[in-house]
């Protein structure tokens, strides 16, 4: 398969989803370095493309959308048109082989979903779902090439560093917090965590996204209340994409944010992070690196992590996510000594 010209993938699911299939696109760029790359992804998560040299081309497809169906039979259409050498998709459905099968693409890969993807596909890899994300979605290519590629790069030049900075990332998706899924904690321990870093002699910077907007404003409110607001850099509003927001990371000293997009940009760069998490697991989410720091309350939740793994929506109570503006600086302080 030396010859592959043209490689459509297939990988649903929010920008962090996308960050995460990175790696998997860089490996079979470096099997054949002369193909094309086509990802077929939703539309809330093509800003991947400013991200990247890898991606020849996109695909949209709103499978969240009213009309899911009709957007699955124009990409059928569109990969048949395309020619394409190879399809490779992730997603655990039973019907994502079936899919595949309808392109009509010759070499097809997922994963193993039972009798209908052994039967249709090229090669049905194994899904392991107890590992980093990075590592299961990079699976499905171990039948094309021996490359490995472990974390997601992304094409930023390197940066000089602002002195003495931590940049903050307060926010979560408006998808997830819409959805009952509470990731983090409420924007006036934000605010503490800004006072103390100010109080240390920090030069902070507080930067968000259009989703961010409620958070960011009570934020600023709560800081202006206590004599801060004007003792920190407002970076809201001021990055305009994801590639902005992730230059502003590679400048920045310290990164602090919640389970989000930001986070697994963070992790391309190597930028020294400390992440919030509570109902996720940390584990599958970041790699087990000395560069990047979970903050965890220390709880005694029977069934932590629980979102994705017990239920769909966060619990009521929300122990895993009692953690204080003091815990997160002091996990800061303590890493830096």
């Amino acid at each position: 398969m030396r010859n592959t010209e043209k490689i459509l993938a297939i990988n649903f699911g929010g920008i962090g989803d996308e960050i995460f299939f990175l790696p998997t696109l860089i490996s079979l760029k470096k099997e054949f370095p002369n193909a094309k790359i086509t990802l077929a992804l939703e539309p809330r998560s093509k800003s991947v493309k400013d991200l990247t040299n890898i991606i020849d081309d996109l695909f949209l497809v709103d499978v969240k959308g009213k009309n899911k169906y009709l957007e699955l039979l124009k990409l059928i259409i569109k990969a048949r048109l395309g020619k394409f050498d190879i399809v490779i998709s992730s997603g655990g459905n039973k019907m994502i082989a079936l899919l595949l099968y309808l392109t009509g693409i010759k070499k097809r890969y997922g994963y193993d979903t039972g009798k209908l993807s052994q039967k249709l596909l090229t090669a049905a890899v194994p899904l392991n779902k107890n590992q980093y994300a990075c590592a299961m979605y990079h699976d499905l290519v171990t039948p094309l090439t021996s490359c490995k590629t472990y974390l997601p790069e992304i094409d930023v030049p390197v940066q000089e560093k602002i002195k003495n900075t931590v940049l903050i990332h307060p926010g979560v998706s408006r998808m997830s917090v819409q959805k009952g899924m509470i990731k983090t904690i409420s924007p006036n321990i934000w605010a503490g965590v800004v006072d103390l870093l100010i109080l240390k002699g920090k030069r902070v910077i507080l930067a968000g996204g259009p989703d961010d907007e409620e958070c960011i404003t009570t934020i600023r409110q709560t800081l202006s209340e206590r004599g801060h607001g004007h003792m920190y850099e407002d970076y809201y509003g001021k990055t305009k994409s994801l590639r902005d927001l992730a230059e502003l990371i590679a400048k920045s000293e310290i990164f602090i944010c919640s389970d989000s997009a930001p986070l697994h940009v963070a992790v391309a760069l190597k930028t020294r992070t400390f992440v919030i998490f509570g109902p996720t697991d940390d584990k599958k989410l970041i790699p087990q690196m000395d560069f990047i720091t979970p903050v965890k309350a220390n709880d005694s939740c029977p069934i932590k992590p629980c979102l994705w793994e017990h239920r769909q929506t966060t619990c009521d109570k929300l122990d895993c996510l009692k953690i204080s503006a003091e815990d997160i600086v002091n996990a800061l302080t303590l890493i830096q000594k």
